[in-house]
């Protein structure tokens, strides 16, 4: 009798042992297979998330039972990375508290606000709408002394660290803070050795981005503008041209060729009819441009057309005549390849 007794409860704690360690397993043992970016809506309740880790989880049917145990009820959104062998009980934890892991956003030389606001939204959580009228409050432009026009040069391309969740606001003034950091006591100092604004020498850098690819020519093409500014010349930069004509005719319109009646558009971003910068910025330029016109390259350079013979440079001249010379075979290449428009 004693022996059944004694057999009965070893089977007992046995099952006991088994059923405790089932729990602590499920609850404290590896549930995610492999490392996953989750991504939590807003919308989001307990079950969408469930619907969401059950598929990359080895234990999903006590994600919500243990969420219950720990009073975990109120969805945070955000962008969380799971790593592989996660438990439950880490899983509930981080969401819990809301504990997500920062994107790197990053963008390069956009044209418009529009695309600007389009790059980002593939990046956070705000669509585009949200992020183009966050740049667009007129109090916000009043305060910081910018047009929806000029509101893009505080846009420095780099990468910067946000929480996916990041709203539209702290978006923007995140960039306006970096763009007010980027210009440093020692840029600043060169702007004014230029006699220039910040917003001049981003205008001008604009310009000198269009221009060339070749970060080894930015210097040398903006040292020919400011002759030019230092001299009262009209900057006759195509570049300009092209933003007026797109500025008629939408933002996506092609311009492969500038043709001479395009010379005669009654536009202030029209450099061949006016004299010194266009009123803001082109394009979103780069850094390299923005100190290739802080460090320009000083030459004695008025005139520049592409170089046909080593196409994505360009041939500098001194002189009309020199550069009609160059102007010809650029236009005579383009007549023969049928370069219109």
């Amino acid at each position: 009798m004693k022996k059944k007794i004694v057999i009965i409860a070893a089977i007992t704690f046995i099952g006991l042992a088994l059923v405790v360690f089932t729990y602590y397993q499920n609850i404290f043992g590896k549930a995610i297979k492999k490392e996953t970016v989750l991504f939590v809506n807003e919308t989001d309740n307990l079950i969408d998330l469930n619907k969401k880790i059950a598929p990359i989880s080895n234990r999903p049917n006590y994600f919500l039972w243990l969420a219950s145990k720990k009073s975990f009820t109120k969805v945070k959104s955000g962008r969380y990375i799971l790593s592989k062998g996660m438990s439950n009980n880490d899983l509930v934890n981080m969401l819990r508290i809301g504990n997500q892991t920062a994107v790197s956003v990053s963008f390069n030389n956009q044209d418009t606000l529009e695309k600007f606001a389009g790059r980002i939204a593939e990046q956070i959580a705000k669509d585009s709408i949200a992020i183009l009228n966050s740049f667009k409050n007129e109090q916000f432009l009043k305060e910081n002394s910018l047009t929806e026009k000029s509101v893009l040069q505080i846009c420095i391309p780099n990468s910067y660290e946000f929480y996916w969740t990041v709203s539209a606001d702290q978006f923007r003034d995140k960039l306006l803070t970096e763009y007010n950091r980027f210009w440093n006591k020692n840029r600043l100092t060169k702007a004014k050795d230029l006699n220039m604004t910040q917003s001049e020498v981003i205008t001008l850098a604009s310009i000198v981005q269009k221009e060339t690819t070749k970060k080894i020519e930015r210097p040398i093409v903006a040292g020919l503008y400011i002759n030019r500014l230092k001299n009262s010349w009209p900057l006759q930069a195509d570049p300009t041209v092209i933003y007026a004509i797109k500025e008629v005719k939408g933002k996506d319109f092609v311009v492969k060729r500038v043709l001479n009646v395009d010379l005669e558009i009654n536009s202030p971003y029209n450099t061949y009819k006016n004299t010194g910068l266009p009123p803001t910025l082109i394009s979103m330029p780069d850094i390299s441009s923005i100190d290739a016109v802080l460090n320009y390259k000083k030459h004695n350079y008025y005139y520049m057309c592409v170089d046909i013979e080593n196409f994505g440079y360009h041939k500098f001249a001194n002189s009309l005549t020199q550069h009609n010379r160059n102007a010809r075979k650029y236009q005579a290449w383009l007549n023969k390849n049928g370069v219109n428009r």
